[in-house]
């Protein structure tokens, strides 16, 4: 059904900017982008495979470094508070305004760009992965102290199993924003990648071409999503079961 009703956007669109003979500097018909995108497709590929490198190195970090930082706001409630506002400080600041400074100190290379990647999709993971942990049913933590669990079995025998549904679900937000992100560093200072691409198509109005290449975004967005909802199926079916009821 999602495939048929997209296909019925994109037909309707076509009908529509036909119809009413739409200029194609204002808005191109999906056969006039799929033709222009198709022209230069090597091209096209290399930007797009640049841009996702971009988004599993960003992905990357933030996973390694959302689990453990949300462990320690699980386990001390003087660090939640100490760190969670900082947390929020990062999230507030808008990263496009963010991203020339971080050129600017790291360069113009690929790290700054996975820097702001990962600025955009840690904090819903560690939120999401935090509030996990923290809702464990008191009597599984009491029953671990009782058998003189250390706080590290703690976390890893019953907290993070308990937190699974949520570590998932905040990665599929994660994976998605990190798309946004790795777009915005492309922006500011990129000479390769679908944010790239979109800027110097538009200087050179070839608004086909730029509306291929946010097309292929999207279509990367949805399909690291996808990739995130397979492997909690594969790897952990009662979790992606679980969901489904409560959803």
């Amino acid at each position: 059904m999602p495939l048929v009703g997209t296909l019925a956007i994109f037909a309707i669109w076509e009908l529509v900017v036909r119809l009413f003979r739409i200029p194609i500097y204002i808005l191109p018909a999906p056969s006039e982008i799929v033709a222009d995108v198709a022209a230069v497709w090597p091209n096209v590929a290399m930007h797009s495979w640049a841009t996702l490198e971009t988004v599993l190195l960003g992905f990357a970090v933030s996973v390694a470094v959302s689990l453990p930082l949300a462990a320690l706001l699980a386990l001390s409630e003087t660090v939640s508070r100490l760190v969670y506002p900082l947390l929020v400080v990062t999230q507030s600041v808008p990263k496009v305004a963010l991203a020339p400074i971080l050129i600017i100190a790291l360069g113009t290379g690929e790290l700054p760009r996975v820097v702001v990647t990962f600025l955009v999709a840690f904090f819903p993971l560690v939120v999401s992965v935090a509030t996990g942990m923290q809702a464990v049913p008191p009597e599984l933590i009491e029953l671990g102290r009782a058998l003189d669990a250390s706080r590290w079995k703690e976390v890893w025998r019953i907290r993070l199993p308990f937190a699974v549904p949520f570590v998932f679900s905040g990665m599929k937000v994660a994976v998605a924003l990190a798309v946004v992100g790795a777009v915005v560093g492309e922006f500011v200072a990129a000479d390769k990648g679908l944010g790239y691409l979109i800027t110097t198509s538009m200087a050179f109005f070839k608004l086909p071409l730029a509306f291929g290449a946010v097309i292929l975004l999207a279509l990367m967005g949805i399909g690291l999503f996808q990739l995130v909802v397979l492997a909690e199926r594969v790897l952990f079916p009662w979790s992606a079961s679980s969901t489904t009821v409560a959803s």
